[in-house]
């Protein structure tokens, strides 16, 4: 709660003034940063000397003035905020290891994440955010020595059809998803309470029942790429190499099911009358698709 508030009154204050001013206003100060960086994002280039006022203001509290995420807010906070040293991001459109691009940290902190103490940052300028960008990459040397990822193709989303929700149940039955995000998506399954991040901090799986959103995003396409790219710095995987652009579709399907939305592939499922899957059946092989479509 003492976070929230903390947030709340930072984004508030973005609003009222421009953000040279709210700049201006007292602050812990930052340790300098590794290099100076840059960050590009469309036609605006950002600069990490502008960028570092901006951090001051409404960062450092709780990713600390070394950027690794042990700011004074920190101990309060759960799950803990990013350690930009390390330069280890969940959300990315890069190969699982990899650094993500400037537009994906753009949206990050455009965007928040959801069921943690991260807010969307929309209150700042477009401007103000290309510039935290590149100030965040100024604290970790991989910016220097390593190259960016380059990000991941997402091919056309296939029909969702009665086919494919069946499929996608069998996949996330056969890859065990079940075992950490629950048999019905809650979250609850018999490893959750038993998993931790990185650095070894307890790690929740997503509850698909508790929203639209996911942390990486909303739509089909960023729940296809968190597949495909894995979530860094936690237990969750890359399936590139386990699962075949058109059955992640059928998974992507599936977990909408399992959404608390009014969508195709719920009214698909009511249909079918699915249920959650059972544990202890065991999995089909994918190979072994229904004949049933919706046609």
């Amino acid at each position: 709660m003492i976070t929230r508030f903390l947030m709340a009154c930072a984004t508030g204050l973005a609003l009222i003034g421009s953000g040279a001013a709210a700049a201006q206003a007292p602050a812990p100060s930052a340790a300098p940063s590794t290099a100076p960086s840059t960050a590009h994002v469309g036609k605006i280039t950002g600069s990490s000397a502008r960028g570092q006022q901006f951090y001051r203001r409404f960062c450092v509290g709780c990713h600390g003035p070394n950027g690794d995420g042990t700011g004074e807010n920190a101990q309060w906070i759960d799950p803990k905020p990013r350690d930009f040293v390390a330069a280890v991001f969940k959300c990315r459109s890069t190969p699982t290891g990899t650094l993500p691009t400037d537009d994906d940290l753009y949206s990050a902190i455009s965007r928040g994440f959801v069921t943690t103490n991260m807010p969307p940052w929309q209150p700042l300028t477009k401007q103000q955010r290309v510039d935290l960008v590149a100030y965040i990459k100024s604290f970790s040397p991989r910016w220097k020595s390593q190259g960016v990822g380059k990000p991941i193709a997402v091919p056309a989303e296939s029909p969702v059809t009665m086919e494919s929700i069946l499929h996608g149940r069998e996949l996330f039955q056969k890859m065990e998803c079940w075992k950490c995000h629950g048999p019905a998506g809650h979250g609850d399954g018999p490893s959750a309470s038993t998993l931790t991040d990185s650095k070894d901090n307890p790690i929740r799986p997503y509850n698909f029942s508790s929203g639209s959103r996911f942390k990486c995003g909303e739509t089909n396409q960023d729940l296809y790429r968190i597949f495909m790219t894995g979530v860094d710095g936690t237990p969750m995987p890359s399936f590139v190499d386990n699962v075949k652009p058109d059955e992640a579709w059928d998974l992507v399907f599936y977990l909408r099911t399992l959404q608390p939305m009014h969508t195709k592939e719920k009214e698909i499922a009511r249909q079918l009358g699915l249920k959650p899957i059972n544990p202890n059946a065991p999995a089909a092989q994918p190979e072994s698709k229904p004949a049933t479509e919706n046609k």
